[in-house]
Order: C-alpha cells, then sequence, then structure tokens
C-alpha cells in the first residue's frame, strides 16, 4: 500500500543525518538497517550497505533509484537452484556432453594426414 502523499517520503532521520553536508567521495560505505527508508535525490552518488539479514550489501544509488526503497536492492532471500531427481540427470547429461566434446577437440580428426615423428 502506498504511502499518503500528504505525509510525504518517509526517510529515516538517522539516515539523512549521516550524508547531510557529506560528499559521496569522502563517506566510503554508509552502513544502514533502515531498509524502508526510500531513496531521496539527496542520496545520488552514495554507496550504502543495507542490512539483509545476516550481512551488509552494497547499493551504488544512481538517479533512477530515487523514490525506491533501499530494502528493493537487497535480497534477503538466497535462491539455490530448482532441484529434484529430473534436474541432477539433466546436469549429468550435460557434463558428460561436455567431456565428450572436450575429447573429441583434443583427439586428431579421422582421414587426417598424420606426419610421422623423426
Amino acid at each position: 500500500m502506498a504511502r499518503s502523499l500528504a505525509k510525504g517520503p518517509y526517510v529515516d532521520a538517522k539516515l539523512i543525518k549521516k550524508i547531510t553536508g557529506k560528499k559521496p567521495q569522502d563517506m566510503g560505505i554508509v552502513k544502514t538497517w533502515a531498509r524502508r527508508s526510500q531513496i531521496a535525490p539527496e542520496m545520488v552518488g552514495f554507496t550504502f550497505g543495507v542490512h539483509n539479514g545476516k550481512n551488509h550489501i552494497e547499493v551504488f544509488v544512481t538517479e533512477d533509484m530515487v523514490g525506491h526503497r533501499l530494502g528493493e536492492f537487497s535480497p534477503t532471500r538466497k535462491f539455490t537452484k530448482h532441484g529434484g531427481k529430473m534436474q541432477k540427470e539433466m546436469e549429468q547429461k550435460k557434463k558428460e556432453a561436455e567431456i565428450a566434446a572436450a575429447k573429441a577437440a583434443s583427439a586428431p580428426a579421422v582421414g587426417a594426414p598424420v606426419t610421422p615423428k623423426k
């Protein structure tokens, strides 16, 4: 649900306090836990370390990010892969095909003239 326009955007006060009057080049990474804060135009150029529950993920703020939340750029869930028996069989076939292709590339072609060694 969107925030009321009468209230204005929510930006964490501590976060604004950390970056006011400072240049992005001098700051380095600004660590924050305020994932719900909206990105304001004053934040452009800064690099934030946004906490995802386990560690801080670096987010470099650009012009097109203004209006979005910091948490959108720091995913909290790690996708490994879809799995199961069928997936393992497909990976095994792919690996075997790569090995066969590597062997074919290294072996001399059939019908190619072989030069005797001296």
